[in-house]
C-alpha cells in the first residue's frame, strides 16, 4: 500500500476534526475503564472549634494548607481514593463543625462512620478538656465497632505546647480500642499516616475476600455523592 495514501487519509481526518485511528496498546488503553473501588468507607473528623479538623482533611485530600481557614458551618466533605493492601478504597471524609450549636446536625453523621478521628489542639487546654464531651457524643451516636483515633494537632507549635504527649496517650489508653498520635497539618507531619492507619484498622474488620455485591452494611453507597443521612438537608458548604 502506498504510504502517501495513508498520510493523506490522516490529513483528511484531521481536517474534518477527527484523529488518526489508534492501534494496538493505545487503542486498548483508551477502552479500559478505571477499576472501581473495592471498598467505600465513611470517616468523620470531630473536635472543638479551631483544632485544625479542616486543615487535616484538606492536607490529606488536596495537599493544601490555609493559614486563615474559616470555621466549618455544619458539615463539609471530601472524597479521596487510596490504595492499601492491594485494595482500592474510596474514602468519604466528613469534616464536622466544632461549635455546640451544630451538634444536632452533625450527630447524624456518626451513625454511618466506620472511622472517627477526634482532634484537639496541643496548645489549647480547653480543647483537651472537651474530649470527654466528644466521647459522650461517640458513645451516644456512633457504632460500637467504629475505629477511634485521637489526634493532638499543631505539632508545629511545639514551643507553645500545653498538652504533653503523655497526657494524650493516657486519655487514649482509657478508651477501649482508641489509638493516639500527634500531627501537624501545617508541616504535613503524620497526616497521611493518620488516615491510612485508620483505614487499615477498618479493613481488618471487613471481609476482604468477599465480592463487592456481597459486602456488608459497612460499605456505603456513594451514588449520588455524597451520601447524606435522609433526615438531614444537604450539607452547607463553607464560603471560599
Amino acid at each position: 500500500m502506498d504510504p502517501r495514501l495513508n498520510m493523506q487519509q490522516q490529513r483528511r481526518a484531521a481536517a474534518a476534526g477527527g484523529s488518526p485511528a489508534l492501534t494496538g496498546a493505545q487503542s486498548r488503553r483508551r477502552k479500559l475503564p478505571p477499576r472501581p473501588a473495592d471498598y467505600k468507607v465513611q470517616v468523620i473528623i470531630i473536635g472543638s472549634r479551631g483544632v485544625g479538623k479542616t486543615s487535616l482533611m484538606e492536607r490529606f485530600t488536596d495537599d493544601t494548607f490555609c493559614e486563615a481557614c474559616k470555621s466549618t458551618v455544619g458539615v463539609d466533605f471530601k472524597i479521596k481514593t487510596v490504595e492499601l493492601r492491594g485494595k482500592k478504597i474510596r474514602l468519604q471524609i466528613w469534616d464536622t463543625a466544632g461549635q455546640e450549636r451544630f451538634n444536632s446536625i452533625t450527630s447524624a453523621y456518626y451513625r454511618g462512620a466506620k472511622g472517627i478521628i477526634l482532634v484537639y489542639d496541643i496548645t489549647k487546654q480547653e480543647t483537651f478538656d472537651d474530649l470527654p464531651k466528644w466521647m459522650k457524643m461517640i458513645d451516644k451516636y456512633a457504632s460500637e465497632d467504629a475505629e477511634l483515633l485521637l489526634v493532638g494537632n499543631k505539632l508545629d507549635c511545639e514551643t507553645d505546647r500545653i498538652i504533653s504527649r503523655q497526657q494524650g496517650e493516657r486519655f487514649a489508653s482509657r478508651i477501649s480500642g482508641m489509638r493516639f498520635c500527634e500531627a501537624s497539618a501545617k508541616d504535613n507531619f503524620n497526616v497521611d499516616e493518620i488516615f491510612l492507619k485508620l483505614v487499615n484498622d477498618i479493613l481488618n474488620k471487613l471481609p476482604l475476600d468477599s465480592p463487592s455485591r456481597e459486602l456488608c452494611s459497612s460499605i456505603l453507597s456513594l451514588q449520588p455523592e455524597p451520601e447524606v443521612p435522609p433526615e438531614l438537608p444537604p450539607p452547607r458548604l463553607r464560603c471560599c
